[in-house]
């Protein structure tokens, strides 16, 4: 077989940091190919070369089209990649994450585990809703009552500022149109929400499914994150929404939702505050640069290092 021209697959050591890499790359309506160590991008503006060790997460978007050999310099140069929506509203699927190590699900899975440690990050995670307030003496079944009463708050302002009647949220999973039309624009605007937040936290290696104020299933996580920026950025677009909606097609003011939830997210630079917010979250000790990739286990030291030879006389 004659042999392929292309880079060379680097050893870990070889790759950049993280730290000194581009964050999120989103490309849509393309053609992804490879030249060399290079991602060529093709669209009808003309082609574009991106030294694939310089980016660290790639998101493709509708009408992406990408060859293996593509894959495989994305694979080899450490690259996550996401299949998504329109910038990042729906997720669909994921590759690596951008990270060799596993230090963020460990950290996440300790957490999880153990039952202290568990309430403080939901602890935590409450009162990063309460950012002027000073609830530190309030207990988790306090905090959640708290903010059970500020959603209500929020719900009945944005209902008495854009006129649309707020009966409560009632709709079903299984049927999208079953619900009145402001339930509907929540629907689609939380849902633009749960795409971006998984999306981010399987790029950054985390788990999905290990959530802490939500339990129990594959998303908890997801929702987890999502659910702290709800009040902000979906909930007043779903009611500007539904009280200038673009047509009476159901379809039509699902797009406008998404669209609109797409541009704050972008004007907001959400993702990279959604990044910044699950690693304080997780609080992890070390930072990417300061720890080694891989150690071996050990019962008595926690971890040693490896690629050394032990021996007993």
């Amino acid at each position: 077989m004659a042999e392929i021209s292309g880079m060379i697959r680097p050893d870990i050591q070889d790759l950049p940091q993280i730290a000194d890499r581009m964050t999120f790359l989103y490309l849509d309506h393309c053609k992804i190919n490879r030249q060399d160590s290079a991602i060529t991008v093709l669209d009808d503006k003309g082609i574009v070369h991106i030294p694939s060790a310089v980016i660290s997460v790639l998101m493709l978007g509708p009408g992406t089209d990408v060859s293996h050999r593509a894959m495989e310099l994305i694979g080899d140069s450490g690259i996550s990649v996401c299949w998504i929506g329109e910038h990042g509203v729906r997720y669909y699927a994921g590759g690596r994450p951008l990270t060799h190590s596993s230090r963020l699900i460990l950290k996440q899975a300790e957490l999880v585990s153990n039952q202290r440690k568990h309430a403080e990050v939901v602890r935590k995670m409450y009162v990063m809703r309460f950012p002027d307030e000073n609830v530190s003496d309030l207990t988790v079944q306090q905090l959640r009552g708290k903010e059970g009463s500020r959603v209500r708050k929020i719900y009945k302002q944005e209902s008495k500022k854009w006129g649309v009647e707020w009966n409560g949220r009632e709709y079903d999973p299984e049927d999208f149109t079953a619900s009145d039309l402001i339930n509907q624009t929540l629907s689609a605007a939380h849902a633009c929400l749960y795409g971006l937040a998984h999306a981010v936290i399987c790029a950054i290696g985390c788990s999905p499914a290990l959530g802490f104020v939500h339990v129990g299933h594959e998303l908890s996580f997801v929702y987890d994150i999502a659910d702290l920026y709800k009040m902000e950025i979906t909930v007043p677009i779903a009611f500007e929404i539904a009280a200038k909606p673009p047509s009476e097609d159901v379809s039509e003011i699902s797009r406008a939702v998404r669209l609109r939830v797409r541009d704050e997210m972008a004007e907001t630079r959400l993702l990279e505050r959604m990044v910044r917010d699950i690693k304080y979250i997780l609080n992890p000790e070390n930072s990417e640069s300061e720890e080694k990739v891989m150690y071996l286990w050990d019962d008595k030291a926690g971890t040693v290092d490896y690629g050394k030879q032990y021996y007993e006389d």
